[in-house]
């Protein structure tokens, strides 16, 4: 793909997840205006909206796994690799701040995602194993609660950049909201 169709199609994701987050009925028409290509262009690619959503959904998906790679969650200290994490999936979830529920009911895309929240789960155990995560708390809590911290953070604090973010909610996560 030469340079320039590449950064067309990035812009056209990237700026179809920013639109259709915001309002699903989103046009095609409209996200190619926005993107800065022309319609045409983006029906050459993706023959609905349908498709658009598939590809958008393939990005989200692959951002998170590099995400978790460039993370090192098995071989980092595990409080660097929760912060890497946190940051790095922070500024995906500002990018492609799409509807997960939706991306979820493809096999192949829940496949992956499962793949990836496994590789977050080990990590977590290894977190608690090595004392950063207090031990006896429910199974899977701390693997929900991460999730729902760095949405939460995306959305609710935009002004923070990932890294200001990320501290906010490991801080969060390693100690509560309660004084010690």
């Amino acid at each position: 793909m030469r340079a320039d169709a590449a950064r067309n199609l990035e812009a056209v994701l990237i700026t179809g997840a920013r639109m259709l987050a915001a309002d699903p009925g989103a046009s095609i028409a409209a996200i190619a205006a926005e993107a800065g290509v022309d319609r045409r262009t983006v029906y050459r690619r993706f023959a609905s909206r349908e498709d658009l959503l598939t590809a958008i959904y393939d990005a989200r998906l692959t951002a998170i796994e590099h995400a978790i790679e460039e993370a090192r969650l098995r071989e980092a200290p595990v409080a660097v690799a929760l912060h890497r994490y946190v940051e790095n999936i922070i500024a995906v979830n500002r990018t492609w701040p799409v509807d997960l529920a939706r991306m979820l009911v493809d096999d192949a895309v829940r496949a992956r995602r499962d793949t990836s929240v496994r590789e977050v789960d080990t990590f977590l155990q290894r977190a608690t194993d090595e004392g950063l995560l207090r031990p006896g708390l429910p199974e899977g809590w701390a693997g929900a609660l991460l999730p729902q911290l760095m949405h939460l953070v995306s959305r609710q604090l935009p002004e923070l950049s990932p890294g200001q973010a990320a501290d906010v909610v490991v801080d969060t996560l390693l100690n509560g909201l309660g004084v010690s």
